[in-house]
């Protein structure tokens, strides 16, 4: 049985097209689980920071039911004796005894992990109420509009470096565009639609407000943040991400140039445009994610809730699950364009691809992957809870009379040094 099972698998994976359509699909499933899964690891992350910083516990009471003893369905106050007796179990043995030294009696809390996750079940159950004075059909299209965008982004990144089969090879980003940093920004600019129609359609002067706040600060920070890469790609000379990463893996980090060709005082000298334009394109992810210090579209000073002050239970969540999502992505693209992406870097991407299998090469660097992004969504978190929300005209100032001209000049300047330096 197993052997036919092998051989039929071996036949449909010969074909060039149902080998291109299965790992097609599981890297779908890859890419949209590290996006997903990493929202409420955001979640929890930012509220153990924001713990950490405020002097107070945190979430800890949410855990695992891994107690084989209790009731299910039952409340969780059920006494332990009465779980036994359901089970026809005795009270007083061996059995009763081992659970109350384990403590399967109860939930395992595991330090709060599962709490997003409660949370987020709690949203999409709960009743999803719409408002009489809106406009319906936009009032529904708009969370799905801010959630979309940033998934289809995700698309273009690669996640690990090329997998080697003896069916061929598998390049591990979903869609592995020649313009990856183009279909980036076409993307990723669909989101203001969907917080101005939520702002629109609600009928409401708050969420009306917090969508034309939206609207004017994302169109800013665009505008910067695609002016701001110009340079990163000048020196590329390609817009492919993957040949990007690649050769990073190979040169050095843009950001941190310290090994291979690397070393060269050129590019020590490049290290000043590509910190400009690692500054601009960071800060303008926190004003495209709408992150504090940032969050004008819907800061509750202000505008209660913003864009989405009508919205509940899952429509609500959609926005939620947006915003994080954006922050996701936005890191992994900082990671991609100046930390060398899925790049283990000081040289040990070679040698592990000389001296281990390439699976094990791809899993170790799909691991540095996902710990860059965990570390940057720490630094969002701790920006939010330890800078201040800006004004309004401080956004926009900063926006244009700052970032845009920033950005212009250090085009010139990078183009200058590789004219004369490199």
């Amino acid at each position: 049985m197993i052997d036919s099972i092998l051989t039929f698998c071996d036949e449909v994976l010969s074909n060039p097209v149902w080998f291109y359509i299965i790992t097609l699909l599981i890297k779908i499933v890859i890419c949209f689980a590290i996006t997903i899964l990493f929202i409420p690891v955001c979640v929890y992350i930012e509220r153990r920071v924001a713990a950490w910083i405020q002097d107070r516990v945190g979430p800890n009471r949410a855990g695992i039911p891994l107690s084989i003893f209790r009731r299910f369905g039952a409340k969780s106050d059920l006494p332990f004796k009465k779980t036994l007796d359901y089970f026809g179990l005795p009270h007083d043995g061996k059995i009763a005894n081992l659970c109350r030294f384990f403590r399967l009696d109860r939930d395992i809390p595991i330090f709060g992990l599962v709490q997003p996750m409660v949370d987020g079940g709690k949203l999409f159950l709960k009743q999803d109420f719409t408002p009489p004075f809106v406009r319906r059909v936009y009032f529904w299209i708009a969370p799905i509009l801010v959630l979309a965008p940033p998934l289809m982004t995700a698309a273009v990144v690669p996640f690990a470096g090329d997998l080697h089969t003896s069916y061929g090879n598998v390049n591990m980003a979903v869609a592995n565009l020649s313009v990856g940093p183009l279909w980036m920004f076409a993307i990723s600019s669909l989101s203001v639609y969907g917080l101005v129609l939520a702002g629109w359609s609600s009928n409401s002067k708050f969420p009306f407000l917090g969508g034309v706040r939206s609207s004017a600060q994302m169109i800013s920070y665009e505008i910067s943040m695609g002016l701001s890469i110009i340079p990163v790609l000048m020196i590329y000379s390609t817009l492919d991400l993957s040949n990007i990463v690649e050769y990073q893996a190979a040169n050095g980090w843009l950001m941190l140039p310290v090994w291979g060709e690397g070393l060269s005082w050129q590019r020590w000298i490049l290290l000043v445009p590509i910190a400009i334009s690692f500054i601009i394109f960071l800060t303008s992810i926190f004003a495209e994610a709408n992150r504090t210090p940032f969050d004008m579209s819907e800061c509750e000073t202000d505008l209660v809730g913003g864009y989405h002050t009508e919205y509940s239970s899952m429509k609500f969540a959609q926005f939620f699950m947006g915003e994080y999502a954006a922050m996701v992505v936005g890191s992994s693209l900082v990671i991609t364009l100046f930390l060398g992406g899925w790049s283990i870097g000081f040289g040990l991407d070679g040698w592990l691809n000389e001296h281990v299998a390439n699976w094990v090469a791809v899993i170790c660097q799909l691991i540095a992957y996902v710990l860059k992004l965990l570390f940057f969504v720490f630094f969002f978190v701790w920006v939010r809870w330890t800078v201040a929300r800006y004004r309004y005209d401080q956004v926009i100032t900063l926006g244009w009379m700052v970032f845009f001209e920033l950005a212009v000049i250090n085009i010139f300047i990078t183009a200058a040094i590789l004219y004369f330096v490199k």
